[in-house]
């Protein structure tokens, strides 16, 4: 544990998001940290496992817990999701319901709140894209949110424009309690570059695919070598379920792939601060969601 040089008191504090698909969570967190570190999408259900992004404000460092959506599962990878979301959320000191403020208080946003019933984690409610949202919604949206869990603070923000964040960020801080910081001040995130590396194909996969990308798919960085260069060299493994979805990945002349995997080493380079080699690799493998060798490969948690 490290604690900061600063003459006041060290605070380190907890915050975990909880929020529907799409609610905006890893574009809050990518903004509080203020660089990218967790992998965004128009698609729902992007992300997929628990992440933790460190932000420094003060003497208060904030381990943001990125979490997946909340959701109705129906399958075992949904369940799994959901799992992870509230387990990420057990251990923090803070919790933030993000909410679209756009689409209002669904039904999977409604029990996701009914969810939060007898927890004693201060939790706050986080109205998210008030710049896209009838203003005339949000303080009847507020609320309808407090009556269905009482929140001890209500920030209204758009973490795509930043306004409000800066207001949460310092909220937060104030909030954290007193304790050693538990990362090194200059460290983003708890992801390691062989995480950091499948999630960015699979950002891409999204960006390059939109809604044709398959819902069965998923990456997993099968080789990470480290060159006497200082560069390095990774083969992303991406799984696909059926042999008629391979086409649609790799692309005509394989330009699709091509693209898929340089807008990955691109973000890479950035992020580890490094030349990459970067080579995806397509395989198909019918009911990889259902194999428990491929879910360790993943970094997921097997549920029954």
């Amino acid at each position: 544990m490290v604690e900061s040089e600063s003459a006041a008191p060290t605070r380190c504090a907890m915050v975990a998001l909880l929020g529907a698909p799409n609610a905006g969570k890893s574009t809050l967190v990518n903004a509080i940290v203020g660089q990218k570190v967790a992998i965004v999408s128009s698609r729902v259900q992007t992300t997929r496992v628990r992440l933790m992004a460190v932000a420094v404000e003060g003497a208060a460092q904030l381990v943001m817990v990125d979490t997946p959506g909340v959701f109705s599962p129906r399958r075992r990878l949904d369940r799994a999701m959901v799992k992870g979301a509230w387990d990420g959320a057990a251990d923090s000191d803070i919790l933030l319901a993000m909410v679209d403020a756009k689409a209002g208080l669904r039904d999977d946003v409604r029990a996701l709140l009914a969810g939060l019933a007898g927890r004693t984690t201060p939790c706050w409610l986080v109205l998210n894209k008030v710049d896209v949202a009838p203003r005339a919604t949000l303080l009847e949206t507020t609320a309808e949110a407090n009556a269905l869990h009482p929140f001890s603070e209500t920030f209204m923000i758009s973490a795509l424009t930043g306004d409000g964040v800066a207001d949460l960020r310092s909220a937060l801080a104030k909030a954290a309690p007193e304790g050693p910081w538990l990362f090194p001040e200059d460290q983003l995130t708890d992801a390691p570059a062989r995480m950091l590396a499948a999630e960015l194909v699979r950002e891409q996969l999204f960006q390059q695919m939109g809604q044709e990308l398959p819902y069965a798919a998923a990456v997993h960085t099968e080789k990470f070598e480290e060159r006497a260069d200082g560069s390095a060299v990774i083969h992303a493994q991406i799984y696909i379920d059926r042999e008629s979805q391979k086409a649609m990945v790799v692309g005509a002349g394989g330009r699709r792939i091509k693209a898929i995997g340089e807008g990955a080493r691109l973000e890479l380079e950035t992020m580890l601060g490094r030349r990459v080699h970067l080579y995806c690799h397509v395989k198909v493998k019918p009911g990889w969601a259902e194999d428990r060798s491929v879910w360790r490969d993943l970094g997921m948690d097997w549920v029954d």
